[in-house]
């Protein structure tokens, strides 16, 4: 019989009771000094029915930071935020993995320690705004990183994923994709540089090559999922062959046995899918995790079909912490409000009832 939904899967060191992912979600309510607060606890804690909760993007460095109120993971106070949360998942059996970021160009010096550039492969200015704490500002020609501070951001991913299990995670998603830092070096759009770190695709893999094995080092290739978004065009993206690009980031990254790939499967700003995923599934290997506009009927059939072997929701967990349930039932589903999604306060956040609410 073939799996479905609700068929357990082994993902790493963990089992899960069903293969419906909560996708991480940014929604700008961490505390001063981007710091995990109740409301965060109560969120993730409604959503634990999920097979594995992915959270929201967080930074692992003050140079990271790209939008206000993001939770981060590189301070004392930060690690004692998030340890609240995953006791709180794990105390009604949940399982929860941490997204590790660095946005690079998508910040702002108002954002930046210091008032400093943001930092990127190459001095590519991306078209657009960035959201900062004054409003929508232009973004800046970000600076273009030396040899020399590479191996610096490396173990900044290696350290966050350190503070992560003291958090009490289970493990971490490297966040390799939507026009963020790793992303800029895949990509031939942003990455125009000369070294070792640009030009053929060994060269523009070798920082997502770096981070992978120095956090799979640190804790465990089991404990370790990657995000990538091979046509997505959202922070001014392209490249001039994805298929090919991403062909070869999940070959080399099925090298790892990760615990997963995580693959946001088209253009999240137009919605056109141009590339065979097949072909990138193919290529990892491994437990392969399909993200984008997923309904329940779609799901099951990309499951029972073989295709993809669990399947992230976003919008959906927005509005129904109870998705499990409302899916297994057949039931109808919460409508998500938009205007809540990014800040404010408890108010379409931990609000939305459950099932016989």
């Amino acid at each position: 019989m073939n799996p479905d939904l609700f068929t357990p899967l082994t993902v790493g060191r963990l089992v899960l009771p069903n293969r419906i992912v909560m996708a991480p979600l940014t929604r700008n309510r961490a505390a001063e000094g981007n710091v995990p607060q109740a409301m965060n606890v109560e969120y993730y804690r409604q959503r634990t029915t999920a097979g594995l909760i992915i959270t929201e993007a967080t930074q692992i460095s003050p140079q990271g930071v790209g939008y206000p109120a993001t939770p981060g993971i590189h301070s004392e106070a930060q690690v004692a935020g998030w340890q609240n949360v995953t006791r709180a998942v794990h105390e009604q059996g949940g399982r929860i993995f941490l997204q590790l970021w660095h946005v690079g160009r998508i910040s702002h010096p108002s954002l930046q320690p210091e008032g400093a550039s943001p930092v990127a492969p190459s001095a590519i200015r991306p078209d657009g705004e960035a959201v900062t704490y004054e409003g929508m500002q232009a973004f800046v020609t970000p600076r273009a990183l030396g040899l020399d501070e590479i191996p610096a951001i490396v173990e900044q991913y290696m350290q966050a994923a350190r503070n992560a299990l003291r958090a009490g995670f289970d493990g971490v998603e490297i966040h390799a994709a939507n026009g963020y830092l790793i992303d800029q070096f895949l990509r031939d759009g942003s990455n125009h540089r000369t070294d070792a770190y640009g030009g053929t695709l060994e060269n523009r893999a070798r920082f997502l090559q770096e981070i992978t094995t120095a956090v799979c080092t640190e804790i465990g290739a089991d404990r370790v999922g990657v995000r990538l978004s091979p046509e997505n065009s959202f922070n001014d993206m392209h490249d001039g062959n994805p298929q090919l690009t991403f062909n070869h980031a999940a070959a080399l990254l099925g090298g790892f046995g990760l615990a997963y790939l995580h693959v946001l499967e088209s253009d999240m700003i137009t919605g056109e899918r141009t590339i065979d995923y097949g072909q990138i599934r193919d290529a990892f290997g491994g437990n392969y995790l399909a993200n984008c506009k997923y309904d329940l009927a779609r799901a099951q059939q990309a499951i029972q079909s073989g295709a993809v072997d669990m399947v992230a929701f976003g919008t959906l967990y927005i509005a129904n912490p109870d998705l499990v349930e409302r899916f297994r039932s057949g039931v109808a589903l919460n409508t998500p409000d938009p205007d809540t999604f990014y800040g404010g306060d408890e108010h379409g956040y931990t609000d939305y009832p459950f099932l016989g609410q």
